[in-house]
């Protein structure tokens, strides 16, 4: 079973359907040049190899054209701009880390508020909080008497699934679970409202739609693409630039829209493994077909400005590439929009920093997004890289002359300033009952029933009902990452105000027929429910920390699924709603449950599940299910990278599937789910040796140190800091190895870490040591310890001076630790943040080289745990 999209064709013309075709699109010779030949110029990325295809990427036929008097209002602007006005433009701090005055000084182009960034760091910060920064910002950016311009500024915010960073305000399923729903004019209509409510709030720009087409579900951003395949995204992304800034000649950027982003250009969904910020290493035909088509409906549909991706393309670094984002986007496909960098990303380009990146503006970046004090010094380098011809005048007066298109084109320097346009401060806007009944719609229509034993839903209202499982009654937990926070953690249902969460839809529904409702999240009860409903699942999280290494839920800790077959034992039929943001492996849960409801991560409207759940009072339907998998399901474990048109394709469910009420004989999904198979483990040939320090530190480890209360990456082959100094030895070849010299003043230590937890569950499991080599130069006088460290507090730290104080001076032994030591210790290995700490308080040197983990290694191991 497929999902039918014919009749959604409409909605974005020039995409045809990839697996019709791929080649129907208007040709128009609008493209324009952004690039200089200046042999002086800093080298930026190229593409893979020299056999570029470019005919494989359209030209389009954007709606927006080009209008002779916003480029003559482009020109008189640009030529009375100095280049520090010119550079300004391209600058994009966030608002933690500027002033009024800096705006006032600088005249910045555009600014933006991360994930769990505030006005007043205020989590609970007003609509009017909201529109007194965006107005304060505004007039220091218009007022010329420092900076000598008055170019109006732009706020840019992740709204990605609704205002997600504002108190009140209606949070839609994300989008893994919109694409379920395979409604184009519902996302029109979801667009349309987060444009509305953010404008309520003065800011102008959104940086939506993600167009991300997932290939491997292990990525930890899954749910932010609506499908694993290009169809649907292509439609969808149209939907929702028009949603978002209204369509040309109707409304197009008008007083209850906003800029809209297309994101992130491109491949963000296929890098290897499911990596987070990796390598995409496709073909270009692939990288077009699989990862392109949303661009292709968001560009035609007139989106304004594209973000760059942190992925790589065969090694490459997007946020450098030349050919992706200059040749092919703006020159072949005619964007004559804006680029905007993500989150420093143009730090990550070779030969750059966060504080200097000519390689990222000649390759044709024109925005740099740089959070944190970075701002400043790539502001003043990108100005002297200017003057000494390291980025040629003409690229940053292309840069500014499409940052400034996009500003007239919104009517920024003729809308009213950010507190007096028409939906200013109009807070009723903001979660109204109009909004939030069309989230519930596509609350029920996201909904993907995958199991219904004896036809047991719909549900009877005035049943006796069971309601368990932590995400029953947890509206954070069912709205997923970038919910209020970055990582939608932290939250409780109190900053989800005019929220329901999925018991609360239950109870309304139940109470209303007579019924009876129980809610115990461990599912206890005082009388024998007649059926229990869990609600259970994914906890909440974003990039980087949603990385997994293979897709078995609550691997190695299944406490959801003792309460589901606790239940089952006693007689109660279960219905389970499992709520995450990508399909997984849960074979036996579904074993354990009578009905099983995929209901990913439905924002903050949780009433619409009941809605689908209970029939009416005189047993008619009140809403069948409509959801259809937009992600294959997975058949095992390690079945991460399952997609539609596979050439072996064989998921648990595909591509497409999913029951209605309608079907009253699916007795072949009943014996299937009843005889699924446990998870195939993976092997240790598999799974291979983990490297952390092999030559050099390993992605995505960084080394730094700490003394005290002082902590600091290290940056050069000799640092110190406190009472501890590292510097690099040869212990095979050259600067192999590291050498620790503690002066035993205080406690120091050195740690390797990454920014996100890594999954290391698999290595736990296949019996795996921590390897390393060590040689001492001198003789411990405290103890030495190694820990081993996880998100949050968890730790699990050994002292392992004693298999260091009988080993010979100045000699290399091999120290191999088993990790179930760590474990006892205290390690979670399925959030590791530091595979390597070395500490003591005591006077000592030593050196240390090759940190792995190798599968298998126990029996031999210098330090067992029983």
């Amino acid at each position: 079973m497929f999902i039918q999209i014919n009749s959604l064709k409409s909605v974005a013309k020039p995409f045809m359907g990839i697996a019709v075709a791929m080649s129907l699109f208007a040709c128009t010779d609008n493209a324009n040049s952004s690039t200089s030949s200046k042999s002086d110029i800093a080298q930026v990325d190229v593409a893979p190899n020299s056999e570029n295809n470019i005919a494989i990427w359209p030209v389009l036929d954007i709606e927006v054209k080009k209008d002779n008097k916003v480029e003559t209002k482009v020109a008189k602007i640009l030529a009375t701009m100095t280049l520090e006005q010119k550079v300004a433009q391209m600058i994009q701090p966030e608002i933690r880390d500027i002033t009024v005055e800096d705006m006032r000084k600088y005249g910045f182009g555009s600014y933006l508020n991360g994930g769990g960034a505030f006005p007043d760091n205020n989590k609970h910060a007003t609509p009017a909080d909201w529109i007194k920064l965006a107005e304060a910002l505004y007039q220091a950016s218009i007022d010329d008497s420092v900076d000598g311009i008055n170019i109006p500024t732009m706020w840019g915010t992740d709204a990605v699934h609704g205002h997600n960073n504002v108190i009140g305000a209606t949070l839609f399923p994300h989008n893994i679970g919109l694409g379920a729903a395979n409604n184009a004019e519902l996302m029109e209509n979801i667009a349309s409202i987060t444009a509305k409510e953010v404008m309520v709030t003065g800011i102008d720009w959104v940086f939506a739609p993600t167009v991300a087409v997932v290939r491997d579900d292990r990525w930890g951003r899954t749910y932010e693409g609506y499908s694993e395949d290009p169809e649907i995204v292509g439609l969808y992304s149209a939907a929702i630039v028009k949603g978002l800034q209204g369509a040309v000649g109707d409304d197009f950027l008008g007083d209850t829209r906003v800029i809209s982003t297309v994101k992130h250009f491109i491949g963000d969904g296929g890098t290897k493994g499911g990596d987070d910020q990796g390598d995409n290493l496709d073909s270009e035909s692939d990288l077009f077909k699989h990862h392109a088509q949303g661009y292709v409906g968001g560009l035609t549909a007139g989106a304004q400005s594209v973000m760059a991706s942190f992925n790589s393309w065969h090694g490459a670094k997007t946020h450098g590439n030349k050919y992706l984002m200059t040749d092919v986007l703006k020159d072949r496909m005619g964007f004559d929009g804006f680029v905007v960098g993500d989150w420093n990303g143009h730090g990550q380009v070779k030969g750059c920093t966060n504080e200097s990146c000519p390689q990222a503006v000649n390759a044709g970046l024109d925005i740099y997004m740089v959070p944190t004090a970075a701002w400043k010094p790539l502001y003043e380098n990108t100005i002297k890289q200017v003057n000494k011809g390291e980025i040629s005048l003409s690229r940053i007066d292309d840069a500014v002359s499409r940052i400034l298109r996009v500003k007239i084109r919104a009517g920024l320097f003729t809308k009213p300033s950010p507190k007096n346009r028409p939906l200013s401060g109009k807070t009723d806007l903001i979660g109204s009952a109009e909004h939030r009944l069309v989230s519930r719609q596509a609350v029920r229509e996201s909904l993907v029933l995958l199991k219904n034993k004896a036809n047991l839903l719909p549900l009877t209202p005035s049943a006796n009902v069971l309601v368990a499982g932590d995400g029953a009654d947890n509206i954070g937990k069912q709205s997923g990452g970038w919910s209020i926070t970055w990582q939608g953690t932290g939250n409780t249902n109190a900053d989800f105000p005019g929220g329901s969460s999925i018991y609360d839809g239950i109870e309304q529904v139940v109470n209303a027929a007579g019924g009876k409702v129980q809610l115990s999240p461990t599912g206890e009860f005082t009388e024998k429910p007649d059926v229990a409903i869990v609600v259970f699942g994914e906890e909440p999280y974003a990039e980087g920390n949603g990385d997994l290494d293979n897709l078995e839920y609550q691997r190695g800790n299944k406490t959801d699924l003792a309460l589901l077959k606790r239940l089952k034992a006693q007689g109660i039929p279960v219905v389970s709603i499992f709520i995450s943001g990508r399909p997984m492996w849960v074979n036996a849960e579904l074993n354990a449950s009578s009905a099983f409801v995929a209901a990913w991560l439905p924002g903050s409207e949780g009433n619409g599940v009941a809605d689908v759940l209970f029939s009416k009072a005189d047993s008619s339907l009140r809403y069948d299910f409509k959801g259809k998998l937009s992600y294959s399901w997975p058949a095992s474990a390690d079945q991460t990278s399952v997609n539609r048109f596979d050439e072996n394709y064989q998921p648990l469910l595909p591509y497409g599937f999913g029951l209605t009420y309608q079907q009253q004989d699916n007795k072949k999904m009943t014996l299937l789910s009843d005889q699924l198979s446990e998870v195939s483990q993976i092997s240790s040939d598999e799974l291979g040796t983990f490297k952390i320090f092999e030559l050099a530190i390993k992605q995505p480890w960084s080394v730094a140190l700490q003394s005290g209360e002082q902590s600091s990456p290290v940056t050069s082959n000799t640092q110190s800091l406190g009472a501890i100094t590292l510097r690099t030895m040869d212990k095979v070849v050259q600067e192999d190895a590291r050498t620790i010299t503690f002066d035993g003043s205080e406690l120091a230590s050195v740690n390797i870490f990454s920014n996100f937890p890594e999954d290391l569950r698999a290595y736990i499991e296949a019996d795996s040591v921590l390897s390393f080599s060590v040689r001492l130069e001198t003789t411990p006088v405290a103890p030495i310890n190694l820990a081993m460290s996880c998100e949050g507090d968890c730790k699990g730290s050994l002292d392992i001076t004693s298999l260091l104080i009988n080993q010979s001076l100045n000699e290399w032994h091999k120290v191999t630790i088993d990790l179930a030591c760590f474990k006892k210790a205290g390690t979670d290995f399925s959030k590791i943040m530091s595979p390597f700490n070395l500490s003591t308080n005591g006077k000592v040197s030593l050196s240390f080289a090759d940190i792995n983990l190798t599968p298998q290694g126990i029996d031999k191991a210098t330090m067992s745990c029983d």
